[in-house]
C-alpha cells in the first residue's frame, strides 16, 4: 500500500490531470507489480525524454520496496 501512495504522490506533480491517475498493486508470487494509468495526453510527461522520468520513478519504487524487504516493478499502462 505504501508503494501505491508513493507513485501517486510523485506522478500527481508531473501531470496536468491529477484526477485521472489510477494506481493499483498486483501481488505476485515473487514480486509486487505497481500499475500506473494516466490520461493519454499526460503519458509523455510520465515517461519523459528517452524514458528518463519513468526510469527515475522505477528506481524510487525499487528502493522503497527494498526497504520493505520486497521486490517491486512499476508498469506504465496506456
Amino acid at each position: 500500500m505504501k508503494l501505491k501512495k508513493l507513485v501517486e504522490c510523485i506522478v500527481k506533480y508531473l501531470v496536468d490531470k491529477p484526477e485521472s491517475i489510477l494506481v493499483s498493486e498486483v501481488e505476485g508470487s515473487q514480486t509486487l507489480v505497481v500499475e500506473l494509468r494516466v490520461a493519454p495526453e499526460d503519458l509523455g510527461k510520465v515517461i519523459g525524454k528517452e524514458g528518463r522520468t519513468a526510469r527515475s520513478i522505477r528506481t524510487l519504487v525499487h528502493a522503497a520496496a527494498t526497504k520493505l524487504n520486497k521486490r517491486a516493478n512499476l508498469e506504465i499502462l496506456e
